[in-house]
């Protein structure tokens, strides 16, 4: 590895870390957090002490002929049971209680949560969403009577079966609240109406939802630092809060849809008509809590939308899969966390399709990295082309470096002075491997976001990975190493030592005479790359292995087959006879060197006159 790949690593490193720090948002302190919290809550926890709670009776099934008047036996709360209703599809299972007539739980079917014992091994159990005792989906109410809380409403079912339910409920300050869900067949989509019957509203309906995200994937940390909240207002680009840290986005309007989301599932609250307003948090627990994170979020819309009227939403509960999300024409498969600006669009419109097409074809998800690393590189092979020529020439020069090292043995600075203007003299950019590789950066840090957000790589095998979205486990460690982990990554450790050698192919093309410290520094870097990608996507880390094989394989082919030294050599020679231009980067650069080298000189005669 030259002097320009060194140059071409320090910048992606440069770009990865300013990239992330661009989005990743300040870090709130946690007394405001606090202080925001109870503002936002104070209405809420003042209607749940002043409201009482109420029951009902079993009715008709069609909550249009049902009396104004309140039976005796609602308002007997001894007499109500809590109970369940599910509505179910060959994709999902949701429950929804008759206490408050919210959703409980949705077990999604065709996939699960891998539970791992002291022994370290590895069994599938049930997934669910929403299914936290501890959520909140509240309305707040106020009428003409005095406020209310849904959440303390004993609901009647008037419809059940399994793809929709209808729920009523009796006011204790008059007329009724009315609640319908409708699940579609072969969907994760749940439509969702709301009416309120004669509760006379004065003003504003506000939401209060609360999610306490539970752990779902082995990698919790990683998992973590992609689950967040996310909005999206009206002709805007969808949001979201940190994802690394608390977070409260306040006075948001015109929201199209706000979505609770995991690292591949997503709970989803989409209205026929925009939210007029809402605050949107995300809450950052402790490592040894039971619960990942919370989100919350607080909807407002008017009042006129359900009063005697119905107001039309829809719910999305499932997995982050892109063409169930894209289906709703909304930006909501913005949820899946393909990265913003260039590398979120080379996802979405390059990688993704490419993907796509590759898994309608073959089933082994290892293969498909294995193909689409093979893509890539020939599709970037134009680029590798320009940074294996100029190595060529490079190696093809080195003799004529050689020379010049012995002429000026003791003297550096002219070293480095005869050494730039050799280059000018041949024609050959020292920088010509650096442009190329930087180029392709973007296609890297795309697909360092693409494997751990693309869900259909989530419990995949291949070879010893059990999870390509997760990081793969060849050894337990008897020890944790910091920023390390108590687990070896075969993948990971496979990189770094495919880096090495090639490492040691490109060093050959370059003098670090002058400069022995760079040629520590191209083994060094792989290792400290190691301690981030130890614990990063097996898909990822999978995907580097590969790509490192191809750019050995590459580069022993070229210097033997593409680039004849010869050949190579009489052209630089015939270049060195034609006239040079004035000006240019390699002419500046010599001009930089001949006056450094004057100022070192002027020091020296300074130092002796001193002495």
């Amino acid at each position: 590895m030259d002097r320009n790949h060194i140059i071409g690593f320090v910048l992606i490193l440069v770009v990865m870390l300013g990239w992330s720090q661009f989005f990743i948002k300040p870090q709130m302190e946690k007394q405001a957090i606090e202080k925001k919290l109870q503002d936002s809550l104070k209405q809420v926890e003042k209607i749940n002490n002043e409201d009482k709670l109420i029951t009902q009776n079993e009715s008709d099934n069609n909550y249009s002929n049902i009396n104004s008047s309140t039976d005796s036996s609602i308002l007997d709360s001894s007499r109500f049971v809590e109970k369940y209703y599910t509505l179910k599809n060959n994709l999902v299972d949701i429950s929804i209680s008759n206490k408050g007539g919210q959703i409980r739980s949705a077990k999604i079917l065709k996939y699960f949560k891998i539970i791992t014992d002291s022994a370290q091994n590895e069994s599938k159990t049930d997934l669910y969403l929403l299914e936290d005792p501890k959520n909140k989906f509240d309305y707040l109410l106020k009428t003409s009577n005095g406020d209310l809380n849904s959440s303390n409403l004993n609901f009647e079912v008037i419809e059940s079966n399994d793809s929709k339910l209808i729920l009523k409920a009796a006011s204790p300050k008059g007329g009724y609240f009315i609640q319908e869900y409708s699940l579609s067949a072969n969907s994760y989509k749940l439509d969702y109406k709301i009416r309120a019957e004669g509760m006379n509203l004065t003003d504003n309906v506000q939401i209060y939802w609360e999610n306490h995200l539970d752990r779902l994937e082995k990698n919790t940390q990683y998992e973590q630092s992609y689950s967040s909240a996310y909005y999206k207002e009206k002709s805007e680009n969808a949001n979201y809060c940190s994802c690394t840290s608390s977070d409260l986005v306040e006075g948001k309007k015109n929201l199209e849809w706000v979505s609770h989301s995991n690292q591949f599932f997503n709970s989803s609250l989409i209205p026929e008509n925009v939210f007029s307003s809402g605050n949107i948090e995300t809450v950052m627990l402790p490592e040894n809590s039971e619960d990942m994170k919370i989100l919350k979020s607080t909807l407002v819309f008017s009042s006129t939308q359900i009063n005697n009227n119905t107001m039309n939403m829809q719910w999305y509960i499932g997995p982050n899969e892109y063409n169930h999300l894209k289906a709703f024409n909304n930006k909501l498969e913005d949820v899946i966390s393909y990265g913003w600006s260039i590398f979120g669009t080379i996802n979405k419109f390059l990688i993704r399709p490419l993907f796509n097409f590759l898994a309608g074809l073959i089933g082994s998800k290892g293969i498909i990295i294995l193909i689409m690393t093979l893509i890539v590189k020939l599709v970037v092979f134009p680029l590798s082309y320009k940074m294996l020529q100029s190595q060529a020439k490079m190696l093809a020069l080195k003799p004529e470096i050689d020379k010049v090292k012995a002429k000026h043995k003791d003297d550096m600075q002219q070293q480095q002075v005869e050494t730039m203007k050799m280059y000018n003299e041949f024609g050959v950019n020292p920088l010509g491997g650096c442009l190329p590789l930087l180029l392709q950066t973007p296609i890297w840090i795309a697909l360092y976001r693409f494997f751990p957000a693309t869900i259909e790589f989530r419990q995949e095998s291949f070879l010893w990975a059990t999870d390509l979205t997760s990081y793969d486990v060849f050894m337990h460690l008897p020890f944790s190493i910091p920023f390390f982990g108590n687990t070896l990554s075969l993948f990971a450790f496979l990189w770094v030592v495919s880096t090495v050698i090639f490492t040691y192919f490109n060093s050959k093309t370059t003098d670090f005479s002058s400069n022995p410290a760079m040629l520590y520094m191209q083994y060094l870097m792989p290792l400290i790359f190691w301690f981030m990608f130890n614990k990063t996507a097996a898909g990822l880390t999978c995907y580097m292995f590969f790509s490192n094989l191809l750019n050995i394989g590459q580069t022993l082919a070229g210097r033997s087959i593409l680039f004849n030294t010869e050949k190579i050599r009489a052209q630089l020679e015939l270049n060195k006879s034609k006239p040079k231009k004035k000006g240019g980067f390699r002419e500046k650069m010599e001009e930089l060197m001949k006056e450094r080298q004057r100022l070192e000189q002027e020091k020296l005669k300074n130092t002796k006159r001193k002495q």
